[in-house]
């Protein structure tokens, strides 16, 4: 079994997990050929659908490779708060021409059922988003030889990580774009986020595990500075998602660097949950009023999402994307790797060349 990271990957750089099919097997086939650490999203999709992923991936790549898995939710919404929020949302459906999808369609996102397929077919890597696993559950997969991730959005929520038995903790820093990986939805907390730098140097202060940085990281030089901060890698997502291989709609990626997306903004409006997006009507016009509810929002939006895709419509999509955004580039995945790898190595030299090379103050 893999005992750290440089065990798995030849280089700090990790392609975190995007559900919602952006993180493909061709995506993170070729982060992993290129020496990162390229990752699957089972968030979303069957157990079986997840094993197809798996199957693909390894035709496309015997490199080491990780698989994300969403821990079990429930809805902190009051009663009745989603009845409301369809209401709001009638409008939108009529628009789109469609129906408002079932809140109820499931809360579990099928969690026992992949845990047993990853027992039963285990991978290099699995990663958990949205709490911690029972501790039994991980030291299973250390039996199956399978590295483990959980991602923290606070010192405290990391020494539980650790304390759970996890190899290592993804300290996630209120950059980030996508869901935000917080272990308990308090709305009371939505705009109380850390920045990334100040979470790992926190995040090292208390756990002796590794830690991999991640929250709007976008150039190789941002990499030098999170492991400068005592990360050990760093975890990429807006940074992959313009890629060919990403399978993000191209509408999503086009947005990430069209001027008329100025900022991003953490909103509940798509899903119920915090989640960092570009800043389109539909977060303006409803992401004030979405209840927390994840994943009964999900469930109720979805519709409206793929309606707004089919429609060419970007400002009914959930655009999420990290702060950064605005310096993504349009490069195969591989090629993406290799310049953040020489970015890196070139900001590592800087910061270690011989003083009268760095100029005066």
């Amino acid at each position: 079994m893999p005992t750290a990271l440089t065990d798995l990957c030849p280089l700090p750089i990790v392609q975190a997990p995007m559900a919602g099919g952006v993180s493909v097997p061709q995506l993170a086939a070729a982060v992993s050929e290129a020496g990162g650490l390229g990752f699957l999203a089972a968030g979303y999709k069957t157990a079986d659908g997840m094993y197809q992923d798996i199957k693909q991936i390894r035709g496309l790549t015997a490199q080491p490779f990780g698989v994300n898995v969403f821990l079990p939710h429930r809805a902190y919404g009051e009663s009745g708060a989603v009845e409301i929020y369809a209401n709001q949302l009638a409008g939108e459906a009529a628009w789109y021409d469609t129906e408002l999808g079932d809140p109820d369609s499931g809360r579990d996102d099928g969690y026992d059922a992949k845990l047993a397929v990853l027992l039963d077919n285990p991978v290099p890597v699995v990663s958990f988003h949205f709490g911690v696993p029972h501790p039994d559950v991980l030291e299973s997969l250390r039996r199956a030889r399978t590295f483990t991730l959980v991602t923290a959005t606070t010192p405290e929520e990391a020494r539980a990580v650790e304390q759970a038995g996890a190899d290592a903790v993804i300290a996630q820093g209120m950059e980030a774009g996508g869901h935000q990986g917080t272990h308990r939805d308090n709305p009371e907390t939505d705009c109380a986020g850390i920045a990334l730098l100040p979470l790992v140097a926190q995040i090292r202060e208390i756990v002796d595990i590794p830690v991999v940085a991640a929250g709007g990281i976008m150039r190789g030089s941002q990499i030098a500075a999170v492991l400068a901060a005592g990360a050990s890698a760093a975890q990429l997502g807006t940074a992959f998602l313009a890629t060919p291989e990403s399978g993000a709609h191209a509408l999503h990626k086009q947005a990430l660097t069209n001027p008329l997306y100025t900022r991003t903004e953490l909103t509940r409006a798509f899903s119920g949950r915090p989640a960092r997006g570009l800043v389109n009507r539909f977060v303006r016009e409803h992401g004030r009023y979405a209840p927390a509810a994840y994943p009964d929002v999900h469930h109720l939006t979805a519709p409206l999402r793929k309606a707004a895709a089919k429609a060419g419509d970007p400002q009914g999509m959930a655009l999420w994307a990290g702060q950064g955004h605005r310096m993504a580039r349009e490069m195969p995945a591989g090629r993406l790797v290799e310049v953040l790898a020489t970015e890196l190595a070139d900001a590592l030299t800087a910061l270690t060349g011989p003083p009268q090379s760095r100029g005066e103050f």
